[in-house]
This record gives C-alpha cells, structure tokens and sequence, in this order.
C-alpha cells in the first residue's frame, strides 16, 4: 500500500499527525508534510443551530477526512475581516475549567469592541465560549498542534488572521506557544520565547537571580539519586511532583529520605522524560497570588490575595481574600515591586500571574504563570475591572495608561505601576466534589482537589468570610457543640481557639490528647473517645445523634484510615461543617463572631467600582 493510502485510511479512521508519526517513525511535521504533499487535508462541516429550519447565523464546525479537500465540500467559509483566534482549555478538570472559560468570552467580548472577528477553537460542550452565541465563529475541535494549524491555514486564506491568543486556554494553549512560533503563526500577546522563560525552571531561576528576587532552593532531578541528593542539600521538608503537572496532580511534601523513596517508587516514574521538581518547603509560610495585567512597560496589580490557608494547600484549593488582611505595608510593597520586575523582565502583554511565599519577613516566588490563571474571575469580578478584557485590548497593542484612565478606582503606587483599590472584602471559598466521592478524605493538601468556587463579599473579613462558607455549602453555626482534635504541632495554636469557641458559648468536646491541652489552660472540654478505643462509645456516635455542629481536625500522618480520616469522611456525609486547617478554623471563629454580632447585608457588584 502507497503512503498516500496510508495516510488517508488512517486519518479516516482518526489517527491523529503524532500517532502516525510514531507509528511511522517520522516527526510530526514530517507526516503534515506528507498529508499537504497529498492534499490529505481534513473538510470543516457545519453544525446547523437552527436543525434546516431556517438559515443559521452562528453555526459551529467539526472537521473530517472522510472526503479529499476540495472547496466546494468545505462548509466553513472564510470572512475577509481582520480576525483573531482564541485557543481555550478543551475538556474540563480538576485544575482548569470554568475560570479559562470565564477568560475566553471576556476575550471574544474585547475583540467585537474593537470590530475584530473572533474564533474559538474548543471542545468542550459545557462552557460559555462554546456556546454558539458567544464568538463569531466556532471550530469544536481538540487544542493540539494538529488541529490549530489545520484551522490557521483555512482562515488565513481569506481575509486577515492577525494571530493566535493563547493566554486563556490555561496550561493546554500555552504549552503550543513555542510550537506555533516554530510554525510561523503569530502568537499575539507575550512573546513564546518569553513564555517558555517562565515556564522553563533553569531559565526562570536564573532570571530571578538576575532581577535579586529571592526563590526557594530547589532542583530538577532525573534519577532517584538526584532526588536524593537534592533533597539532602536542601534539607526536609521538600515539595516534590512531576514537572509540567496540572492541579498539584502527584504532588506531596515529604519530611525524610525514605518517603522520598516511597514517592518515587509509588507515585511517578523518574526518567529524563519524566523527571520529578523538589522544591524546599516552606513551613508555617503565608502563600499569596497576584493577577496583574502588563503591556511590557505599565503594570496594573489586579490584585494581592493571601491565602487563608499555609503554604502546603494548593492554591486552587485555598480561600484567599482581597485585600490582604494579616500583611504590613513593606511586605505588600516588595510584592508590587517583585511583580512589576517580573512583568517587565519577561516583557508580558497581557496577564501574568505570581505565586509568593512570605516568612519571616521575607518574601519568594514560588513561581510566574504568563496566561490567565484560575482567580481571573474572582479579581475581576472583587475590584469591579474585568481584567481578561483589559488584557486582550492590550495584547491587540492598546496602551494599559490610556485603558486604566476609564477606571476610578485605580492609584498610581509608583510611575507606571498601578493597583486596583477594592471597596470592600472578598473572600474565596473553594467548593468539593467529596459528597459525590465515597470514600475520598477531605483533608487539603498539595493535591487540588476542587472543583468550583465560591465568593463572599462585605465589609468586614469575618462577615466576608461567613458569606464565601455559606456559598459553598458549608454553613459556620452559630452556636452549639464543636469538636477538636488536632495533631501535636498544632495544639498549642489551638488554645486560643478554642478559648474564643467557649467564650462563644460553645460546649467543647475532645479526644484525649487535645483535651489535656484545653483543661491545662483553662478551657472546659468534655473528653470524647477516639474510634481505636472503643467501637461503640466515640465520636462518630456523637455526630450521628446530630450532637455535633463543627468539627476542626488536623491531620496527623499518612495513614489511610487513621480515625480522622472516619472523622472528616463523616463530617462530608452527615453535612457537617468541618475544618482541617489551623488557620481556617481561625478565619471561621471570626466569622462566627462577626455573624454573632450583626447581619448579613447584600451588595450588588455594581458597588465594587
């Protein structure tokens, strides 16, 4: 059988250009080559909105090999407009979904602003941008190399295809950046080389050492050896995960040498393909985020988020709130100063996200994403300036001054540095799918495990705080029987808190270990059994007599069916309100009492501005 045969049989059949390539030990570009060479090229056909009944105005397309390409079979006709095309994130997961969406109809609503024909290329069914009313044009088709140039080529051949934005697809359109540019398509916005130096560990550090921005020590390591020997130069604790991963997936903290072994073995396969990022891990550190937009020379500061949560939960499962509650001026002062570096140092246009570490008084990066990132939405909609919108205008080259002049509740903070100046306090909540998922323990980690957000607004943390719990289905009672049980390291943070729960009004129930810590101090506590010491008198009784309204529980090891493991999975189950953080349980004692002292009031997002 010819190769032009082959070809053809097999893109009929759904191979894709990198399946062949590997079949036929050729690269990919090599089989594109072959398949133009061929006029194997696949024929886009319409999906009729209207089902024939009349003309459709916003049909969408897929495409097939199952005929040669020859014009006349094409239904996607090209516009002779300007026009731009819009990767987004295809299928929805944990880690990138709804919020790159949120990003991609923002963008398509800047690009009609500015009478510019908008393509979307996306799969997914369930978002926004994907909806056929959204964009000019539709292609419902994969985010590959593959699928991108094959629409490229059929736009470019009427009209004027200014380029490919790939900053709100999250990590699945940027990582076609440098593949686009190798292509010879224009990558509007931040330049790929200038991406890749973002995402590339050694080019990133390095570039942090230039600018003297203080990172955590850390190292890449492509054998069990080199993990080990990285670790041991930087010392335990360290973060360590697969590089290029998304949502923390396969990401742990390891406290000595023979978890790391564990891990290793366990959970990834070290290789020069696949080699594993240790990061030292800071303990007890206050972890931050930061949105800003830039156009290579102004930076605006969308926002400064502290997360509520300490360093060790994943940012897409940690509340965060704007502004920052616990941060003195000189630290909120280095950050700006840190982002606008960065932002001008990678020459961004568009959006830039940083992720920060503060302890002791210092503060590090932990890392830069150049795209939008999954608080786009809760910024924009907190500050009351809708920043993926901003950013298209500026990658399509408008000038952040000139944009930032229809906006009042900005401050210049220094020259050509701006920051978004909210009015109120808004807090973030992530929603779980645990309910749904028998058996999964609640407790938070490195791993994201989130599917939603929630956000809650007002004038007071406490009362913010209140409202973001309420939103995702997790009420704060006001009163009642609260249950602790923490590991050792916290016990002494937990004094306070559970002294403000009983000063509340609470009755304080504890296990053995926690409850000779509160007696000690004062507070009391009435001693409940753990389920290792007795089956039928422990706390599980209690929460199914509905005895229990809270419970704060901490994690104490890696065991799969310790008893706090029973404890939060019952909590998820009986809907109780549950807490496995130190700092989260001192966030919800405020908001008890802020909810104790007044009421809950309703502000339109119309007031944010």
């Amino acid at each position: 059988m010819e190769i032009k045969e082959i070809l053809l049989k097999a893109k009929k059949l759904g191979f894709s250009d990198k399946q062949l390539a590997h079949l036929l030990n050729l690269s990919e570009e090599d089989v594109r080559k072959l398949r133009k060479k061929y006029n194997i090229i696949p024929v886009y056909k319409m999906v009729d909105t209207c089902a024939a009944e009349f003309e459709a105005k916003t049909p969408y397309y897929y495409s097939t090999y199952e005929t040669i390409f020859y014009d006349e079979q094409n239904e996607s006709i090209p516009s002779d407009r300007e026009k731009v095309i819009i990767l987004g994130s295809g299928p929805i997961r944990i880690g990138q979904g709804i919020e790159f969406d949120y990003s991609t109809v923002h963008a398509v609503q800047a690009l009609k602003e500015m009478g510019i024909e908008a393509i979307i290329i996306n799969n997914n069914p369930e978002t926004v941008s994907t909806d056929y009313d959204t964009s000019d044009k539709l292609y419902f088709e994969p985010i590959t190399l593959e699928d991108v140039l094959n629409i490229v080529e059929l736009e470019s051949k009427r009209g004027k295809l200014l380029g490919v934005i790939v900053q709100f697809g999250g990590q699945t359109a940027i990582n076609l950046a440098m593949k686009l540019k190798k292509a010879n398509v224009n990558v509007l916005g931040t330049d790929p080389e200038n991406i890749n130096k973002a995402e590339d560990r050694e080019e990133f550090s390095k570039l942090l050492k230039d600018l003297g921005i203080p990172q955590a020590e850390g190292g890449t390591a492509f054998t069990e050896e080199e993990a080990l020997e990285i670790a041991r130069r930087i010392g335990y604790p360290v973060l360590v995960r697969p590089s290029y991963v998304l949502g923390g997936r396969a990401m742990e903290i390891v406290y000595n040498e023979e978890d790391l072994k564990r891990y290793i073995k366990e959970a990834v396969k070290v290789s020069e393909e696949h080699p594993v990022l240790i990061d030292k891990f800071l303990e007890n550190a206050i972890e931050l985020d930061v949105d800003a937009v830039s156009d290579g020379k102004s930076v605006l500061i969308g926002a400064i988020m502290e997360h509520i949560e300490e360093a060790g939960v994943h940012s897409g499962d940690s509340a965060c709130v704007i502004p920052p509650q616990t941060l003195p001026n000189e630290i909120i002062d280095k950050i700006i100063d840190y982002t606008a570096k960065l932002a001008r140092a990678l020459e961004i246009k568009g959006l830039l996200n940083v992720q920060y570490a503060v302890k002791n008084g210092k503060v590090y990066v932990l890392e830069a994403n150049p795209r939008a990132s999954r608080t786009v939405p809760y910024v924009s909609k907190s500050v009351g300036i809708p920043l993926a919108k901003l950013a298209t205008k500026v990658i399509m080259g408008k000038k952040l001054d000139e944009l930032l002049k229809d906006y009042n509740n900005v401050e210049e903070v220094k020259e050509n540095v701006w920051i978004a100046k909210p009015k109120y306090v808004s807090v973030k909540e992530s929603v779980f799918p645990f309910q749904k998922l028998p058996g999964v323990d609640p407790v938070l980690g490195p791993e994201m495990k989130s599917t939603g957000e929630a956000i809650g607004i007002d004038k007071d943390f406490g009362l913010a705080y209140y409202k973001a719990q309420l939103s995702a289905n997790m009420e704060l009672p006001k009163i009642g029987n609260v249950f602790i049980s923490v590991r050792d390291e916290d016990k002494k943070e937990i004094i306070d808190i559970a002294k403000k729960l009983h000063e509340l009004g609470f009755k304080i129930y504890a296990t053995r270990g926690t409850t000779k810590v509160l007696r000690e101090h004062g507070i009391d506590t009435i001693e409940v059994k753990k389920i290792s010491e007795s089956r039928d008198d422990n706390i599980l009784k209690l929460m199914k007599e509905g005895k229990i309204d809270l419970i704060i529980n901490t994690s104490s090891g890696r065991k799969a069916r310790s008893d706090g493991y029973y404890i939060r999975r019952m909590a998820v189950d009986l809907n109780i309100p549950y807490i496995t953080t130190i700092p989260g349980a001192k966030a919800a004692v405020k908001a008890i009492e802020a909810i104790r002292k007044g009421k809950l009031n309703v502000y339109s997002l119309d007031e944010l501005i």
